[in-house]
């Protein structure tokens, strides 16, 4: 007769699980940090949007292309997250416009940073970043 194993730790598995979640969690890295990741979505806006006019077409690409630089950045530093990150480009007219979120997660690890990037003069670009603690 087999015996499934599927599933099931031994006591070293769960000890060595413990210890690398110790190690992963210990120092530094254990912390979202809000200022650096701000200056991260301004280089990274600075570079892809700096130079743009806002055109309707390519909003949708610029957008992807901000996400997805800034996504890269953040994973790159190797830090124990799992990353969000939202942006919305908008025409500068004149419009207004009112945004909110609310998160439930653990105050000591997780965190987020919200930056408008507001220095073009025909669009404005929101960005936050969530970083979930693993």
């Amino acid at each position: 007769s087999t015996q499934s194993t599927w599933g099931k730790s031994s006591d070293r598995d769960r000890e060595q699980h413990s210890t690398m979640a110790d190690n992963l969690h210990s120092g530094d890295d254990a912390n979202f940090d809000e200022e650096s990741t701000k200056s991260t979505i301004k280089e990274v806006c600075d570079q892809i949007l700096g130079q743009e006019t806002y055109t309707h077409t390519k909003v949708g690409q610029l957008t992807n292309q901000v996400v997805e630089t800034i996504l890269k950045h953040m994973t790159q530093l190797n830090k124990p997250f799992k990353y969000i990150v939202t942006a919305l480009i908008l025409q500068r007219n004149g419009a207004g416009l009112h945004t909110a979120s609310s998160c439930y997660w653990d105050m000591s690890t997780d965190g987020s940073a919200t930056f408008r990037y507001d220095t073009n003069p025909s669009l404005y670009c929101i960005v936050t970043v969530y970083g979930l603690g693993l």
